[in-house]
């Protein structure tokens, strides 16, 4: 009895021994699975270090497949140092790189052109009937008397005009002030950098005035002076017609009516001056070969 039921005990175990075996199996892997998923999971700083950097190195592949950069040797020396400019936020924000300059403003004329080519018609035309006024007053009376004259027409506007804004200020009760407050405060105070500027222009204008008058008058060069001595004699019969007055507004006149004219009619001009210009040259070789001593050292 007791060999029997050993003997059924040892079989159970045998039965059951696979099964526990397997568990036992299954157990080692799930610990085996837990510890390589806890190993996974505990990084240190070097391993989030390398992990960051493959991740830099990826994006930045992905980047250079969909946007490729150009090949810096095929580009040209100007392209390079465009995209030099572009790429480097010193030199944007650098306060030493002076401002591009838009082609709208290197386009647009000064105010003297706009003035000479009649762009605005209404000013222009005020500049141009005050200034050949004066210019007739002058010719016709002397400068006292037409300074003289502008002064009290000024004068006679201005007195006009703050009495009369004094009268309706008193009618009305208001408080505008002074009418020409804007003005009176207005500096009109020139500086001392924009006197030393232009008189350093002068000065330098003077100097080479005098120079070439000197190199003229002594006869540095024997053409250049026979041309200053003809210019001169047409003068002497310039000045018996007109004066220097009658001259300025002739000038005055031409300012503002040459430059439109030639610019409408810019091609026939350019054609027949350069026609003359090579009959004057034509006329200045030939003299410069019959006078002695016309051509210059250095041929």
């Amino acid at each position: 009895m007791d060999d029997d039921i050993s003997s059924t005990t040892e079989e159970v175990k045998l039965q059951q021994g696979p099964a526990e075996n397997q568990l036992d199996f299954m157990d080692s892997q799930n610990f085996i699975q837990d510890a390589d998923t806890t190993k996974t999971f505990d990084l240190d700083d070097d391993d989030i270090l390398d992990l960051a950097g493959g991740a830099r190195d990826a994006l930045a592949r992905h980047r250079a497949t969909s946007h490729p950069e150009p090949d810096t040797e095929r580009l040209s020396p100007a392209g390079l140092e465009s995209r030099t400019k572009l790429e480097d936020p010193a030199k944007k924000a650098g306060p030493d790189v002076e401002p591009v300059q838009t082609a709208s403003k290197c386009r647009a004329p000064s105010a003297l052109v706009e003035l000479v080519y009649w762009r605005d018609l209404q000013r222009t035309g005020i500049c141009f009937g005050a200034s050949l006024f004066l210019l007739l007053s002058l010719s016709a009376c002397s400068i006292v008397s037409v300074l003289a004259y502008i002064s009290l027409a000024l004068l006679s506007v201005t007195i006009s005009f703050r009495i009369y804004k004094g009268i309706v200020q008193a009618v009305q009760k208001s408080e505008d002030g002074h009418p020409f407050k804007m003005y009176l405060e207005q500096d009109i105070a020139i500086s001392s950098d924009v006197v030393h500027k232009y008189s350093e222009l002068a000065l330098g204008r003077f100097n080479t005035a005098v120079k070439e008058l000197r190199r003229l008058f002594l006869v540095e060069d024997l053409v250049d002076s026979l041309k200053f001595a003809v210019l001169m004699w047409i003068l002497t019969y310039i000045g018996a017609l007109f004066n220097g007055l009658t001259l300025i507004i002739i000038a005055h006149v031409a300012v503002f009516t040459w430059p439109v004219v030639y610019e409408k009619h810019q091609v026939q001009i350019d054609h027949y001056y350069g026609l003359v210009n090579n009959q004057v040259k034509d006329v200045i070789a030939k003299i410069k070969a019959k006078i002695p001593g016309a051509k210059p050292k250095s041929e």
